[in-house]
């Protein structure tokens, strides 16, 4: 398999795992002398109150396995360490809900993915217009920075979209890859959340 299979086969992956969720979010145009280095601009504006949530969790990402080998070695440090992490999360969710004017801002209806997301906005863009995406993502309080294409922007039929005016289709294009992986981590914790409420299926005979 080529190189340009693998890359192609990784994004059908990312886009099977969706889900139907509500998310905080911020949109804004980037404008085009801007739009020539995206990567060094996501780098830059990492370091903020906002994302801390999403570090943190890549963090404990890392931190897994040497977690597992801790608690079946010594399992009174692996809960002190545990303890810890909790500790710290909770002063990063109090930093970022200082931080942030999306904690108090409605949420938008989103079908949401590791590649994009179908959102409802107020707002309608052009296809192809480049946007920074800010977007607060719950119960866990973490903050993902990123940029991405319109793909498309149309009207919402009337009694439908829940007060929103548009439906509109974004393609994601730089992001990290450890946010990337947070997403889908959130995406597949909903999914797992939406099946324990709905219960075990019976069928008839």
């Amino acid at each position: 398999m080529s190189e340009r299979d693998d890359k192609a086969l990784a994004e059908d992956r990312r886009e099977y795992f969706r889900v139907d969720d509500a998310i905080r979010l911020s949109l804004r145009p980037v404008p085009p002398e801007e739009q020539n280095d995206l990567d060094a601009r996501l780098q830059r504006d990492q370091a903020s109150g906002f994302t801390v949530m999403s570090s943190l969790a890549a963090i404990s990402a890392e931190m897994v396995v040497s977690m597992r080998r801790i608690e079946n070695s010594d399992p009174d440090v692996a809960a002190y360490l545990k303890a810890l992490d909790r500790k710290i999360e909770v002063l990063g969710r109090a930093l970022i809900a200082g931080d942030t004017e999306l904690v108090d801002q409605p949420a938008h209806p989103v079908n949401l993915s590791a590649g994009g997301m179908r959102v409802l906005v107020d707002d309608c863009y052009t296809p192809g217009q480049v946007l920074e995406i800010r977007m607060l993502l719950f119960p866990s309080f973490t903050g993902v920075l990123l940029y991405g294409d319109v793909v498309d922007c149309e009207p919402v039929p009337e009694g439908e979209g829940d007060g929103y005016a548009y439906r509109m289709r974004v393609a994601f294009t730089h992001l990290r890859e450890q946010d990337r992986d947070l997403i889908i981590r959130h995406v597949l914790r909903c999914q797992s959340q939406a099946l324990r409420h709905r219960g075990p299926r019976h069928y008839e005979r």
